[in-house]
């Protein structure tokens, strides 16, 4: 009898990719705000409703729900959501693992490299290193934190925290705005263009989600970023190079952005390297660790949409 995966954030890519990967070998369900299909569970994070039938004899939980942290400005209220949206949905599960007496064998929850604080530094920041004291920071720090409270209270043997690069894909995110103005001759790097872009192939990302749930001795943080390193501008000439396009634009001033985003304009002009050494060590092998093959592989087979 297959194992059944129940997955948060069923509209994400990241979901969906990783159901297709995954469903040969496990039973796949999704909790979602609208039921489509027979394998999704309505839920209301607001509400604190749930459909308790998601979690029959289920043996793991991937936790991807959370707000899109560059969709909108950052307004008091906003932020309140995309905090919110981490918290209190893995809290609605949680109570529900309680109130059910089920125990998990594995808690695996999205996370971010924000953790380490949104600025630009030489450091090559490691799993173990300080956290950082900005509003993102707080957010992935809220985040793990809710994600260690089902192992603190005995509801799974293991909790694993992926924290996530920019995740590269053809269909959305930040790959596939960046393509269009570069597209129609008006891309060029932002502010300084010397922050660095911590990235990863939508392929490796949910490679990473297969590995750890099949890998039951892994838990904690992991660092899911690709091996090679890259400033916002490298990553601009790069994308440029693949689509065949000039650059003709000088750099996009940073006081534009901040009148434009707002504090969230910080996504965009800051950035530090990680360290991928941690999962590469538990076995982990890139398909596409050179950002030049990665955006090939995005760019060019498939249309940006």
């Amino acid at each position: 009898m297959k194992e059944v995966v129940l997955i948060t954030g069923a509209g994400g890519a990241i979901a969906k990719e990783l159901s297709k990967k995954i469903e040969n070998e496990y039973t796949v369900r999704f909790l979602t705000r609208k039921k489509k299909h027979d394998n999704e569970y309505e839920w209301d994070i607001k509400k604190g409703t749930i459909d308790e039938s998601a979690f029959e004899n289920i043996s793991h939980i991937i936790h991807l729900a959370g707000a899109n942290i560059s969709e909108k400005r950052w307004t008091a209220e906003r932020k309140k959501e995309i905090i919110s949206s981490r918290t209190d949905s893995a809290k609605l599960i949680l109570n529900t693992l309680k109130k059910k007496n089920i125990k998990l064998k594995s808690f695996i929850s999205a996370s971010g490299i924000n953790i380490y604080g949104t600025k630009t530094t030489e450091k090559i920041f490691k799993e173990d290193d300080a956290k950082g004291n900005d509003f993102l920071s707080e957010v992935v720090i809220l985040w793990e934190k809710a994600a260690d409270h089902f192992y603190e209270e005995n509801l799974t043997e293991r909790v694993v925290k992926i924290r996530t690069a920019v995740v590269l894909s053809e269909h959305e995110g930040a790959l596939a705005k960046m393509a269009v103005p570069i597209k129609f001759y008006i891309g060029s790097p932002l502010g300084s263009g010397k922050q660095y872009m911590p990235w990863i192939h939508i392929k490796d990302i949910i490679s990473v989600y297969e590995y750890v749930l099949k890998n039951v001795n892994m838990k904690g943080a992991y660092n899911a970023s690709s091996p090679q390193h890259t400033t916002n501008e490298n990553f601009t000439k790069n994308t440029a190079e693949v689509l065949k396009k000039p650059l003709f634009m000088p750099n996009l001033p940073g006081f534009i952005l901040k009148l434009i985003f707002g504090e969230l304009a910080v996504v965009l002009l800051e950035g530090s390297r990680v360290s991928s050494q941690k999962i590469q060590g538990e076995g982990f092998q890139f398909q596409f660790p050179e950002l030049k093959a990665a955006l090939e592989d995005l760019l060019t087979t498939k249309k940006v949409n």
